[in-house]
């Protein structure tokens, strides 16, 4: 007997035996709708930004011709406010981003590139930090390629991570196949800028390492993506003496571990065969057929960057040299202070950045 519940009288219909293949059915329409969401997202996006471009063009096309100052843009505004009520955008300052971002990308045909995927917000945080053209392009392009927030982008352009990326000293030229090695050598960083942590200069590698892993989203997130933490102080047996290794990763893009090495001190020679030593029981006790060879990354006070090189040159092993600062803004002179975030901004999740305009 078939047992029936009703609600107003109206019988609920009988959940009937699902068909064979109906599961594949629901994910394959449910990956349709979420790549259609994200396409009239996008397309909305580039409409927005084609819109700011063609306000921003006609204000500063006029301006040049007439000799127009700045006080027509406060009437603008006011116009345009009185003539779409209601409609967000229109302020003053957002007029003024819209006549700098035309200024800045005076080719119209911008707004159909990849760049143009990154929120109007974001284009007005790089118009406000980033002088260069390349430079602003390769923030766009990294903020789509990772999905930074406004304020992780903040966070990027503050700490100058293009003038740090990729700059370590490495054999991997020597030591990985080519792809591979081009790979490796963009995850790298110089220096690492670890100033969350707020530690004495004397602060030794054990102090270091305990501090990075009680922020380790702020770690993780200047190491930059695709670090996966496998563990740390990770025991290795060798003989009959035991070895520890103060940090050990997975890296999801080039499928290999990474180990780091802390060093509190300046770098040595001795440390790069010391890793060349680690990568090899790296490689014997955890690598698996697929995985790519180990990489080892030494982080210190400070490095000679020709020592660091004579001590890579003939060891067979991928390694990096890079320093890492802990105490960046103290140590910084005044005048360059206000590039980097505050200790205290960093902690407390970098509040939202004034003086830019309203979301839309």
């Amino acid at each position: 007997m078939v047992v029936r519940v009703t609600i107003a009288d109206e019988p609920m219909k009988e959940r009937l035996p699902l068909p064979d293949g109906y599961g594949a059915l629901l994910g394959a329409v449910k990956e349709r709708v979420r790549t259609a969401q994200i396409r009239a997202g996008l397309a909305a996006n580039r409409e927005l930004l084609a819109l700011h471009w063609d306000i921003g063009r006609l204000v500063l096309d006029r301006q040049q011709a007439e000799g127009w100052g700045a006080k027509v843009i406060d009437r603008l505004s006011s116009d345009l406010q009185a003539a779409f009520p209601g409609q967000q955008g229109f302020s003053p300052r957002n007029l003024k981003y819209m006549r700098a971002f035309a200024e800045a990308w005076p080719d119209p045909a911008f707004v159909q590139q990849p760049a143009a995927q990154i929120p109007w917000t974001h284009h007005c945080m790089l118009l406000d930090k980033v002088d260069n053209p390349a430079d602003r392009l390769w923030y766009a392009a990294k903020a789509i390629e990772h999905g930074w927030s406004r304020n992780v982008l903040a966070l990027q352009i503050g700490s100058a991570l293009r003038s740090r990326q990729g700059r370590a000293v490495s054999n991997f030229p020597a030591t990985l196949p080519p792809p591979q090695s081009d790979l490796a050598q963009q995850i790298t960083k110089d220096p690492y800028l670890f100033d969350f942590l707020n530690l004495r200069d004397d602060a030794n590698e054990r102090a270091v390492e305990t501090g990075l892993l009680a922020h380790v989203e702020r770690f993780l997130l200047e190491l930059g993506a695709g670090f996966a933490l496998v563990g740390r102080q990770v025991h290795l047996q060798v003989g009959d003496q035991d070895f520890y290794l103060d940090l050990l990763f997975y890296h999801l893009t080039l499928r290999c571990f990474v180990v780091i090495d802390l060093k509190a001190r300046d770098f040595t020679p001795e440390a790069a065969g010391k890793m060349n030593f680690y990568l090899s029981a790296v490689d014997d006790r955890y690598r698996q057929s697929a995985d790519a060879p180990s990489i080892g990354l030494i982080l210190c006070r400070t490095k000679n960057r020709i020592l660091a090189e004579y001590a890579l040159r003939d060891l067979n092993k991928p390694i990096g040299v890079a320093d890492f600062v802990t105490r960046l803004v103290e140590t910084l002179p005044k005048t360059l202070q206000g590039a980097v975030p505050s200790v205290k901004e960093i902690e407390a999740g970098l509040s939202p950045v004034q003086g830019h305009p309203e979301e839309q």
